[in-house]
């Protein structure tokens, strides 16, 4: 029996996410606000939620981004990917809300839990229409090429998140210092 395209794609997303709940189950809340370096890019209380540091034209340097940032962001083009590819609205970036440190987790959990249903709305019929998202409609790509994106991206930001995880853990030489000798 060949495996479809979709089923390859849905595949890769289940295994990009569960190395994503390796780094989820061990964040706490005060991981995601910590800066490790003067340069960052993170998120703000405001009396409105949590504002992003943002610029539309990358700076350079470019900040370092916290783990406040980096969900913030998976959040926001996750969604917006959604929106695309069932028809809805795409929300602003102004639109996407981040609940905080405390309620962080769980909600990249949702955005998970409605991309599996995203992913079962598809078929492998679908998967040759033109996509004009993130890029511009006469590049010429697919929803198999959107797709792959969502894993290659999803993939990255994990592995950022994860990183900044281990560094703070090693910098405060916690109990998830990774080759820590006693």
């Amino acid at each position: 029996m060949s495996e479809s395209r979709l089923d390859l794609i849905r595949w890769q997303f289940e295994f990009t996410w569960s190395l994503a709940e390796v780094h989820l189950a061990a964040l706490q809340p005060e991981d995601f606000l910590w800066q490790p370096a003067p340069l960052c890019w993170t998120l703000h209380r405001t009396a409105g939620g949590w504002e992003p540091d943002f610029a539309e034209t990358e700076p350079d340097p470019i900040p370092v981004p916290t783990i406040a940032w980096v969900s913030w962001h998976l959040g926001w083009w996750w969604g917006v990917t959604a929106d695309h590819l069932t028809g809805t609205t795409p929300r602003g970036r102004d639109e996407v809300r981040w609940p905080g440190p405390d309620g962080a987790v769980d909600w990249l959990r949702t955005h998970r839990d409605e991309w599996v249903s995203v992913l079962a709305g598809l078929d492998d019929a679908g998967l040759d229409a033109p996509s004009a998202f993130p890029w511009p409609a006469d590049a010429g790509l697919t929803v198999t090429h959107q797709l792959a994106w969502v894993n290659g991206e999803l993939m990255k930001n994990v592995a950022e998140m994860g990183q900044l995880r281990l560094l703070r853990a090693a910098r405060s030489g916690g109990p998830e210092t990774v080759g820590a000798r006693a």
